[in-house]
């Protein structure tokens, strides 16, 4: 009998694989299942993006191998995205890798960066990607937690008190997922402060910023140097395109190359359609966010309603696509997600998921039609 591999020991399957499988189950035996619980946008990509992507398909190289570093045109995209939307200068050239998802990035930048024994930073709570993929590197995670009362955000103080000698690396998501907290100038520049004395490399995890949020705001806008920071992006959320798996890794030279060597290894290039139409929504308006963020905010009033009727308590100052609720006293996040589920046939995602510090909290998804959402509020009254 072959065992698995021992750096499985400590990993379970991620979480939305396994309940997804009882909540399609539930579905097919006839339940009408309202699922407010992934992150999974339902609403469609730009069309100029739909019509670049056909476009593309017929260009004679399209189906061949593409460059590892992605393309020209493409690279150029972001390059024009960051300087317009984040007052950001990059060189196309060296400071951008396109990923097949952020998610990918999360990997690669483990595999460049750590080795057996170094200490990573993982929020508490925060995406258990951070988490998982460093424990299959053979790195051990550091928790520092985050909570309601000071916002969401890194108590440095406490960070200050630890021992930081084997720490590589810092995972930061902002704006924040699953709680929806929004981080300020002073943050970012704090955070690459305390990068550089400590010499771990900050990376943020930016993929929300324009869902809900008057300010987009990038890390790398707010350091003298790039040299200890990098950021992940993403157009799964901003622009309704999670199954075409297209991100970004922004940051020096010498960061990209280092995971480069990774990225080459371990894939053999994007499809180039998926490239020319990704190119095209980078190069959008800002229109496009507003009219999306329209959708959103209406459905985030209904979500409003259907947590205040569930007697959640929340703040309304949230960014993204979800919105964090307290449940009740007395209740554990699993113990209400199940009773949601079996009584009112509502999924949500309870908040243990995301690590001790998301215990008792519950987080509702945006990723809904509005005409869902107020069923699954009038279901609560039926």
């Amino acid at each position: 009998m072959i065992a698995q591999a021992s750096r499985l020991n400590h990993v379970e399957e991620y979480y939305f694989s396994t309940k997804l499988k009882e909540v399609r189950a539930l579905q097919d035996s006839g339940k009408p299942i309202i699922n407010l619980g992934v992150g999974s946008p339902d609403l469609q990509p730009p069309p100029q993006v739909m019509t670049a992507l056909h476009q593309a398909l017929l260009n004679p190289s399209a189906h061949q191998y593409q460059p590892y570093r992605g393309t020209n045109d493409f690279r150029k995209a972001i390059a024009e995205f960051y300087q317009n939307f984040y007052s950001v200068a990059l060189d196309h050239e060296t400071e951008i890798l396109p990923l097949m998802g952020s998610k990918e990035g999360i990997t690669h930048i483990s595999m460049a960066f750590l080795n057996e024994g170094d200490e990573v930073l993982v929020p508490n709570p925060g995406y258990p990607t951070y988490a998982s993929v460093s424990r299959l590197v053979g790195a051990s995670t550091v928790l520092y937690n985050l909570n309601e009362e000071t916002g969401w955000l890194p108590d440095f103080e406490e960070l200050e008190k630890r021992d930081l000698s084997k720490v590589k690396l810092m995972w930061v998501n902002y704006p924040n997922m699953p709680t929806g907290a929004v981080a300020k100038k002073e943050l970012f520049e704090q955070l690459y402060r305390f990068g550089k004395k400590h010499s771990i490399l900050v990376v943020n995890d930016n993929p929300y910023s324009f869902i809900l949020n008057e300010e987009p705001q990038s890390i790398l806008k707010y350091c003298e140097d790039m040299d200890g920071v990098l950021e992940l992006n993403s157009l799964s959320k901003s622009f309704n395109m999670s199954g075409w798996r297209i991100g970004m890794l922004c940051g020096s030279e010498k960061h990209i190359n280092t995971v480069l060597k990774v990225k080459t290894n371990m894939d053999s290039g994007m499809f180039f359609p998926l490239q020319a139409g990704a190119a095209m929504a980078l190069r959008l308006s800002p229109e496009w966010f507003s009219e999306q963020n329209k959708i959103y905010q209406r459905r985030k009033e209904e979500i409003v309603k259907l947590a205040t009727a569930l007697k959640c308590s929340f703040s309304e100052d949230q960014a993204g696509m979800f919105l964090w609720c307290k449940v009740p006293q007395g209740n554990t996040s699993e113990g209400f997600v199940e009773h949601l589920l079996k009584k009112y046939h509502i999924f949500a995602a309870p908040g243990f998921i995301f690590g001790s510090q998301g215990e008792g909290y519950i987080r509702f998804s945006l990723c809904a039609s509005e005409e869902n959402i107020i069923k699954a509020c009038n279901r609560l009254t039926a």
